[in-house]
């Protein structure tokens, strides 16, 4: 069986982080990502709203390698 190492990314870093600003502009809290300020953002908030970013870039992720797996069946 693999081992992740960590350094054996599956995209490239550029590509995690597009998601994320599309998620959280999604979500409709875009301009806050990208300015970076959550200084009146309780650290509950911030845990819901990162769960919710992870989750939705594991959803986006699966979503794009099936669509790459049905035009190139392997």
């Amino acid at each position: 069986m693999a081992k992740f190492t960590g350094t054996d990314k599956l995209l490239p870093e550029p590509v995690l982080e597009e998601f994320k600003y599309e998620i959280a502009e999604d979500m409709g809290i875009g301009t806050q990502v990208r300015e970076g300020y959550w200084g009146e953002v309780t650290s509950r908030d911030c845990g819901h709203v990162g769960g919710k970013i992870g989750g939705n870039m594991v959803k986006v992720m699966i979503r794009e390698v099936e669509k790459l797996l049905a035009g190139n069946p392997i």
